[in-house]
């Protein structure tokens, strides 16, 4: 059986369904930026935190063990040779008591301890962070619970790299651990001959050495993690063209958005004439709340131009500017004041003020010239 091709037939395919999506190729604008802020979205690395934390918990269990021994033995020592003396022991108050007296020693036991941790952890938190508070994650979410998405987040890019950090502390956990102990192999054959306070000081000096070396190779691998987590969070806010059109109709609606870049171009343009008048012939003053700074120069108009004018406090700066750069300033009040209402900055003065600017330009000229 032959088939003719020219019968065969064809199932319609629309080829937009292959063409991807509009890729997140461009970087996070500073609004963007400031939304994942809000949210709780930062670059942080919880590696560095807790590695931080965790040495200083451990140098300060190396500098205080003797103080926290003390109180130890100073608690001990009270509760079994003086408190059970007490005739009220069994009673409410005394329990009271010894619960309070409990209290007060663990606060001064082990308050040193969690004060470095606190201290250490939100140092570390605000390095990173800076100041933020936000209630953005703690509201309920259906992702959270759902199954797909924990499946999704379980064989993720981002699983396989904890997997991995992971297997990578615990090969230098049990390393850092196995070289310290067999280094010590040496001076196990001296606990024999110390007391049961001595082993124990001995064990717990050794289990603080061991920590505070594992709590440095930490810092470097969050060092590493956090390099990695920039990486992440950078391709996290990354936007497609699209997005970044969207934002821009959004915020170029926005009142205040609008304020904020009149403002700036107007700051704009006050330092751009503030940078012209040491270039002007004159300054033409109110004397007090106007200023025009005129130029005149035959080679590239036919008539003087303003290159500067303000009312008030930018009046007051153009004159400041001109006797800085020794611009002659001229008192006419009513030409100041023409000259401002009708002239924009740039352009050439209009015929009927030509003799009025022409009388001053020759003057200043002629001071110029010693004339």
């Amino acid at each position: 059986m032959t088939i003719d091709p020219l019968k065969k037939k064809y199932i319609p395919v629309n080829l937009q369904l292959f063409a991807g999506g509009d890729d997140k190729t461009e970087k996070a604008t500073p609004k963007r930026r400031q939304d994942a802020r809000k949210k709780g979205q930062v670059l942080q690395s919880k590696e560095i935190t807790s590695a931080f934390v965790l040495l200083f918990i451990f140098v300060g269990l190396r500098l205080l063990g003797g103080y926290m021994y003390n109180e130890i033995v100073y608690f001990t020592k009270v509760v079994l040779t003086e408190y059970v003396k007490v005739p009220d022991l069994y009673t409410i108050n005394g329990i009271s008591k010894l619960f309070i007296l409990s209290f007060i020693e663990l606060m001064k036991i082990s308050g040193p301890i969690l004060a470095i941790a606190l201290i250490t952890g939100l140092i570390a938190e605000y390095a990173q962070v800076g100041f933020l508070f936000t209630f953005e994650n703690l509201g309920f979410k259906f992702s959270r619970i759902n199954p797909l998405s924990g499946l999704k987040r379980i064989f993720s890019l981002r699983s396989v790299v904890e997997l991995i950090k992971s297997i990578i502390k615990l090969v230098i956990v049990g390393f850092i651990a196995y070289s310290y102990i067999k280094s010590e192999a040496g001076n196990l054959l001296i606990l024999m001959d110390l007391d049961a306070i001595g082993v124990a000081a001995y064990i717990a000096s050794t289990v603080i050495n061991i920590s505070i070396r594992i709590c440095i190779a930490l810092i470097f691998i969050g060092a590493v993690d956090y390099i990695y987590q920039w990486y992440e969070f950078e391709k996290s806010l990354k936007m497609s063209k699209q997005e970044i059109k969207e934002e821009f109709k959004q915020t170029e609606g926005n009142p205040e958005i609008k304020s904020k870049i009149r403002q700036k171009q107007r700051q704009i343009s006050m330092r751009r004439m503030l940078n012209d008048v040491p270039s002007a012939d004159v300054v033409i003053t109110n004397p007090t709340h106007f200023a025009v700074a005129i130029k005149y120069d035959a080679n590239v108009s036919p008539a003087p131009k303003v290159i500067a004018k303000g009312q008030d406090y930018m009046a007051q700066r153009i004159k400041e500017v001109a006797k800085e750069n020794k611009v002659e300033i001229v008192e006419n009040k009513p030409l100041a004041r023409s000259l401002y209402d009708s002239v924009e900055v740039g352009q050439e003065i209009p015929e009927e003020l030509y003799q009025a600017v022409a009388e001053i330009l020759a003057f200043v000229y002629g001071i110029k010239n010693g004339v």
